[in-house]
C-alpha cells in the first residue's frame, strides 16, 4: 500500500471521528425499571434531582424506612474497560455501607462477549452482595467465603484470563459507590482515596519519644480530673466520680496518638522485626495508627475484645467518622521510663475509608458516667485530641493514584521477567556477530525467544497486543474519557512503550515478528509442518502485493466502526484470533475455535498468512512502522542486480527484485542479516573469497542460493 492511500485512510477515519463524538452515556434505568428489581415489600422513591440515586423503601406495616440508595455505576465512575467503553452497574447500598445487590447492566469487555462468557462475569459480581464499603475489597483466587461480612479484608474471587477486566470492574464499583456513600452516608466528605496525600517512606530521622513529640510526630492531650468533672456539670453524670471531687487538679488520662505508617515514627518505636510485621500486616493505602493513654481511665474497657472496634475512642476527619479497629498488635515499643505501665493499642484504618494523612485527625475520647443503681442513667461525653502531620513527611495529591498501582507491585516478577526478556532482543536485533555469523547458532535463539513469547508472554501473562487495544483508544477519544484503563494491564503498557520506541528504530517488525504470540504460534507450527516436509507456497509476487493490501482495508474499517458503534466493533474485532486462541487457550464456541485454528493450520501452506495478508494490528504497525528514521538492513551493490539470494529466502516477500526491503512488510526475521554475514550463504562474499584465493570465478548468476 502505498504512502498516500495510508494517508488517505486516515484522513478519512479522523473526519468520520469528528461526526461521532459524543459525551459519555448516561443512566439507562427509570423508577417503572427498578421496580421490577425492586418488587414489593421494596418502594422505589422519585429520584434524587441533585444526585443520579433513588432510594429504595422498606415497608413495614404503618412505616417505611430507607432500605438502600440505588443507582448507575457509569453516572459516577465511567471508567473505561478494554474495549474502551465502560462498565455500567446497577448498584444498591444500604444504610451502613453494606451491597444490598450488584448487577451488570452492560459491558463490552472483548473476553466476556463470546469468550468466556458472561457467566464467570455476572458469579464474580454476585461475591459483593452483603459486604461492606468499610471492609478492603481485594481480588484473589480461591479465597474462602467464611468470614467475609465481619473481616476488615476481604478477598473476593477473580476470573482467570480476565484479571485486569474484573479489576477494572472492581474500581468502577468502588469509585462509583464511594461518591454516593460520600453524599448520602457521611464517608470521607468529596474526598477520593485514590487521591489523598501520601506518606514519605523514604524520610527517616532517628529521633526518641521526646523528639517525636517535639517535631510534631506524636500528639499528647492531658485531662484533668476537673476537665471531665466540669464537662458533666448539669447532667445526671455530675458529681458520680468521687476520686475527680476528692483531687480535681490530679491527672485524670494523657492520651498520646501517633501514626505508625511514618517511617520515622514506626522505626523509632518499634523494632526492625515488629516494623517488618507491621508492613506485611497492612494492605496498600491502610494506616496503622498508634493510641496511648497514661492514667486512671483504661483506653480499653473490661469488656473489649482484641480485633474490634474500640468503644472508648473513636476517629473523625472533616467532621466525618472514620471507622479504627484493632489491629490486635503484639510489641514492645520504645518508651520512655515514665510510660512503662502505659495502656495503647494500634488500630487499623482501611484504604477505602479515604484517610487523608495531609488532614488533622480528630480523635475522640468516650467518658461515660453511670447514675442508679438497678436502672442506671448513662451519659457520654467525648473529649478530642487533635494531630496533624507536619509537610515534611508527606507527598501532596498532585496527579491521579488510581489503583492500578497494586496491580504493577502484584506483578512485579512476571515484569521483570519481560523486561529482561525485551534487554535480550534488543542485543540480538543490534546484530552481534557471536549471533549473526552463525545461521544455526541465529535459528537457534529464534525459535526459543518465540517459544518464551509464545508460552510466557501470550499464555501465561496474557501479553497479547490487540486491535482491540486501538479500536478502545478510538472509543475512549469519541466518548471524551481517559486512556488509563491501560495502567490495569501492566504487560500491554510495557510491550506497547516498547513497541512504539523500535517503531522509530526498526519499524513494525520488531513486534510482528519477535513479540506477537499468536505469530510466533503460526511461526512455530509453520517451522514444525516444514520438517515434516510440507511445503510452503510461494505466492505470485502480484497477487502477494494486492493481498498485503487487505488488511489496511479491514483496519480502516474496525477504526470507522469504532468511532460509530461499540456492539459493531464487539463483533467486527473478532476477525483476529488472538482472544480464541491466546487468551482463551481454545476454550471457546467452535466457530471461534475454527476460525483460529483454520488460520494456523493455513501458515503452514502460506507462511504466517494471517499476518502478512489480514491482521488489522499488523497493517496499524506498519502505518506506524513509518515512523523509522533509517533503513537499519544492510545491502550490497550486488543486492537485486543480479543477487536474487535473500529475495528467495525472504519468507514474507519483503524484498523486491531490485534488492530494496520493504519495511512496511518486514517482520524482521533476520534471515537477510544473517545471510548477509555469512561467509557460505550471501553470494557476493562467496564470489570475493573465491577470488581473493585465486580461484576460477563464476558469474553470480550460475552460483546456486
Amino acid at each position: 500500500m502505498t504512502r498516500g492511500v495510508v494517508r488517505l485512510l486516515l484522513r478519512v477515519t479522523l473526519v468520520l471521528l469528528g461526526f461521532f463524538v459524543t459525551s459519555s452515556q448516561a443512566g439507562v434505568m427509570t423508577r417503572e425499571s427498578l421496580s421490577q428489581v425492586f418488587p414489593a415489600p421494596w418502594v422505589v422513591g422519585e429520584k434524587d434531582r441533585d444526585l443520579a440515586v433513588w432510594p429504595i423503601f422498606r415497608q413495614e406495616l404503618t412505616s417505611t424506612t430507607i432500605a438502600a440508595y440505588a443507582f448507575e455505576s457509569q453516572d459516577f465512575a465511567a471508567i473505561p474497560g478494554f474495549s474502551g467503553t465502560p462498565f455500567n452497574l446497577l448498584i444498591a447500598l444500604d444504610p451502613n455501607g453494606q451491597f444490598m445487590d450488584v448487577r451488570v447492566l452492560s459491558q463490552h469487555e472483548p473476553v466476556f462477549l463470546d469468550g468466556l462468557g458472561e457467566k464467570p462475569l455476572l458469579a464474580f459480581v454476585d461475591q459483593y452482595k452483603n459486604l461492606s464499603l468499610k471492609q478492603s475489597i481485594k481480588i484473589g483466587t480461591g479465597q474462602s467465603k467464611s468470614g467475609k461480612e465481619s473481616g476488615a479484608n476481604v478477598y473476593i474471587d477473580g476470573v482467570s484470563k480476565a484479571t485486569a477486566s474484573v479489576r477494572i470492574l472492581n474500581q468502577t464499583l468502588l469509585a462509583a459507590s464511594l461518591k454516593v456513600a460520600r453524599a448520602k452516608l457521611g464517608y470521607s466528605e468529596g474526598r477520593d482515596p485514590d487521591l489523598v496525600a501520601k506518606i514519605r517512606l523514604e524520610v527517616f530521622k532517628p529521633m526518641d519519644w521526646a523528639g517525636l513529640l517535639k517535631s510534631g510526630l506524636i500528639h499528647k492531650a492531658a485531662f484533668k480530673n476537673s476537665d471531665i468533672e466540669q464537662a458533666f456539670k448539669g447532667t445526671a453524670g455530675e458529681g458520680v466520680d468521687a476520686q475527680a471531687l476528692q483531687a480535681p487538679g490530679e491527672l485524670f488520662t494523657d492520651v498520646y496518638v501517633a501514626n505508625l505508617n511514618v517511617p520515622t515514627v514506626g522505626k523509632n518505636l518499634l523494632s526492625p522485626d515488629k516494623w517488618a510485621y507491621l508492613q506485611q500486616r497492612l494492605d496498600p493505602g491502610d494506616h496503622a495508627l498508634l493510641i496511648l493513654a497514661k492514667g486512671r481511665y483504661p483506653l480499653m474497657g473490661e469488656d473489649f475484645v482484641r480485633g474490634t472496634v474500640p468503644d472508648r475512642v473513636s476517629l473523625n476527619q472533616q467532621k466525618l467518622p472514620i471507622e479504627i479497629r484493632d489491629l490486635d498488635f503484639d510489641a514492645v515499643l520504645n518508651l520512655p521510663p515514665e510510660l512503662a505501665d502505659a495502656q495503647w493499642l494500634v488500630v487499623r484504618v482501611i484504604a477505602p475509608a479515604g484517610l487523608d494523612p495531609a488532614q488533622p485527625l480528630d480523635y475522640e475520647l468516650h467518658v461515660t458516667r453511670a447514675k442508679g443503681m438497678v436502672y442506671p442513667e448513662l451519659v457520654q461525653k467525648s473529649f478530642s485530641i487533635r494531630a496533624q502531620l507536619p509537610e515534611d513527611y508527606l507527598e501532596l495529591a498532585s496527579a491521579d493514584q488510581k489503583t492500578w498501582h497494586s496491580i504493577w507491585l502484584d506483578r512485579w516478577l512476571e515484569l521483570v521477567v519481560l523486561v529482561a526478556a525485551l534487554g535480550v532482543l534488543v542485543w540480538a536485533l543490534r546484530e552481534p556477530p557471536w549471533l549473526m555469523r552463525h545461521a544455526h547458532r541465529m535459528a537457534r535463539f529464534r525459535m526459543a525467544y518465540l517459544l518464551f513469547t509464545l508460552c510466557f508472554i501470550g499464555w501465561y501473562a496474557q501479553g497479547q497486543l490487540s486491535i482491540v487495544n486501538l479500536t478502545a483508544v478510538v472509543q475512549a477519544f469519541v466518548a471524551g474519557r481517559s486512556l488509563t484503563f491501560f495502567m490495569y494491564d501492566p504487560m500491554t503498557v510495557i510491550l506497547w512503550v516498547f513497541v512504539a520506541v523500535t517503531f522509530f528504530i526498526w519499524g513494525r517488525g520488531t513486534f510482528c515478528g519477535w513479540l506477537c504470540p499468536f505469530g510466533a504460534l503460526q511461526e512455530l507450527v509453520s517451522q514444525l509442518t516444514q520438517r515434516l516436509g510440507l511445503k510452503w507456497v510461494r505466492v505470485p509476487q502480484r497477487w502477494d502485493d494486492r493481498l498485503k493490501k487487505l488488511k489496511y482495508g479491514v483496519l480502516a474499517l474496525l477504526l470507522v466502526s469504532a468511532s460509530a458503534s461499540v456492539t459493531w466493533t464487539d463483533r467486527l474485532v473478532e476477525v483476529e484470533p488472538f482472544k480464541t486462541s491466546i487468551t482463551l487457550n481454545f476454550v471457546r464456541a467452535w466457530p471461534f475455535v475454527l476460525w483460529a485454528v483454520a488460520l494456523v493450520v493455513a501458515s503452514s501452506f502460506f507462511y504466517k498468512g494471517y499476518c502478512r495478508y489480514l491482521c488489522p494490528l499488523g497493517a496499524g504497525m506498519g502505518v506506524l512502522g513509518k515512523l523509522r528514521r533509517f533503513d537499519w538492513i544492510a545491502r550490497r551493490s550486488e543486492c537485486g542486480q543480479p543477487c536474487q539470494r535473500c529475495r528467495s529466502d525472504c519468507a514474507y516477500q519483503a524484498i523486491d527484485k531490485q534488492g530494496a526491503v520493504d519495511y512496511d512488510e518486514c517482520f524482521q526475521c533476520m534471515d537477510c542479516v544473517v545471510i548477509y554475514e555469512s561467509d557460505t550463504l550471501c553470494v557476493p562474499r562467496i564470489l570475493a573469497h573465491r577470488h581473493q584465493a585465486g580461484a576460477h570465478i563464476i558469474p553470480i548468476e550460475e552460483v546456486k542460493p
